[in-house]
């Protein structure tokens, strides 16, 4: 028993024929459906709050009487937007710095891994209400404080994947052929990184998906008035107290369908890149 529980906990990864299609999906549902609907996703109707999923209102209304499946469909176009946008610079921040810290070597790349352990040692929710806490609240705020507390991870692998590349032989043909350091690094370092920092961009994307959600829980993030999954969830705290459980449900199940469904993406390119790795996530 006691090493049942001590063991990782493992979610079995989606197919990848359905992570592509839930992530496809998702991907259209949030570009096409505000644009096929022009409604106002904020337009408040007090006498249709709190109303159950029918065939008027799919998701039923919140505590105000908006529209649910607009507000969700609405929170998911902001939840991707800072998801893509902060894994991108997140990972172009980590894959420069971890190149560098490999590439140089010796006490610059100490320096380098040092200052990344100092931020590691800070937990990500606590490093990123510091950064939000400095701006008022709005998207951009938030993907600084998603991008600035999530290159640390990319930072290591890239380096990693560096000092592994250095002892190639091909390398040491260039070194020998005369080749400077920074050609070296352009030339053949970084090519040979970048499928593994794609990776690392890939599986950051849930990650701060689940990160902006909570730091707009928390009050931190989107203006409350912004139709944000995090907010909506914080918002309808009340209404599921009260029994009403579809305001809750339907923003989170928009957080946690999308993160397993790129998730599963992740972890195929993840034994693609290496076979030998399981076929499950574990946490």
């Amino acid at each position: 028993m006691a090493d049942t529980l001590s063991r990782p906990l493992r979610i079995p990864r989606l197919s990848l024929s359905l992570s592509g299609a839930v992530v496809a999906a998702v991907v259209l549902v949030a570009l096409f459906v505000p644009v096929l609907f022009p409604v106002d996703e904020q337009a408040v109707d007090l006498a249709a709050k709190l109303r159950p999923p029918s065939w008027d209102h799919p998701f039923g209304t919140d505590e105000v009487g908006r529209d649910l499946l607009l507000r969700c469909v609405h929170g998911l176009r902001i939840s991707l937007l800072v998801g893509v946008v902060a894994a991108l610079v997140a990972t172009v921040v980590g894959t420069a710095v971890g190149a560098l810290a490999g590439a140089l070597g010796g006490w610059a790349d100490r320096v380098v891994m040092r200052v990344v352990d100092l931020f590691s040692s800070v937990p990500h929710l606590l490093l990123g209400i510091f950064v939000v806490a400095m701006f008022r609240p709005g998207i951009w705020p938030v993907i600084a404080s998603v991008a600035l507390t999530h290159w640390l991870s990319t930072a290591r692998i890239v380096r990693a994947e560096v000092l592994s590349l250095r002892s190639r032989p091909y390398i040491d043909a260039a070194v020998v052929g005369g080749a400077s350091r920074w050609r070296v690094t352009v030339r053949h370092l970084l090519p040979g990184v970048l499928p593994q920092a794609g990776l690392a961009a890939v599986l950051m994307v849930p990650h701060a998906i689940w990160h902006e959600s909570a730091l707009s829980f928390l009050g931190l993030g989107l203006p409350a008035h912004q139709a944000s999954l995090g907010n909506m969830v914080q918002a309808a705290r009340g209404s599921l107290l009260a029994g009403d459980w579809w305001p809750t449900l339907f923003p989170g199940l928009f957080i946690i369908v999308p993160t397993l469904a790129v998730a599963g993406l992740a972890a195929s390119w993840r034994d693609r890149l290496n076979p030998r790795r399981r076929s499950e996530l574990t946490l």
